[in-house]
């Protein structure tokens, strides 16, 4: 039952999840967390954290790791296919159709539409990580880890996932 389980929950994200990665993230949140308690938020935004300093699409990344946490070899096989499937069925599908509609303002507008829902969405995750960094870390290594992020970020022009590696680091010395 838990590969069916795993299957459904990254099939679902990734479906709804218009707009590839980011808008996935906070369904696969919702799924992996909230819904069938895999892991808890702090663990979620590690995943994420170093989803995000790898290489590749987010969603197949996290599919990954996720899957294979949850359900070994197999899982992490299945939840792969579940985060691929929805992409592969539409591309097939609807590949007909991208010429026909391509100029349509409707399907434009209908693009505009959901930006800003997917903005909204990662900004609750972002909200949720942020109480959960402040709960876990307290107020001085979470402000000290968000101004030096942002000076490497802005100043320096440092990658971010140099910033990511190290804020792993930092955590890994002085917070666990």
């Amino acid at each position: 039952m838990i590969y069916l389980h795993i299957f459904w929950a990254f099939f679902i994200a990734n479906l709804l999840g218009y707009g590839g990665g980011p808008a996935t993230i906070p369904l696969i949140q919702n799924e992996v967390v909230n819904n069938y308690h895999w892991m808890s938020l702090s663990e979620f935004g590690d995943v994420l954290a170093i989803g995000n300093a790898l290489p590749g699409p987010i969603a197949t990344k996290m599919g990954g790791y996720i899957g294979y946490e949850v359900g070994g070899i197999l899982g992490s096989i299945i939840a792969l296919i579940a985060t691929i499937l929805p992409s592969a069925l539409a591309v097939i599908i609807l590949f007909k159709f991208v010429n026909l509609f391509k100029g349509s303002p409707k399907v434009s507008l209908m693009t505009k539409s959901v930006q800003p829902i997917i903005a909204i969405l990662l900004a609750v995750m972002a909200y949720q990580f942020f109480l959960t960094a402040y709960e876990n870390s307290g107020i001085f290594h979470l402000l000290l880890l968000a101004v030096v992020s942002y000076f490497a970020l802005s100043k320096i022009k440092m990658h971010p996932s140099l910033v990511i590696v190290c804020a792993l680091i930092y955590g890994g010395v002085f917070l666990s």
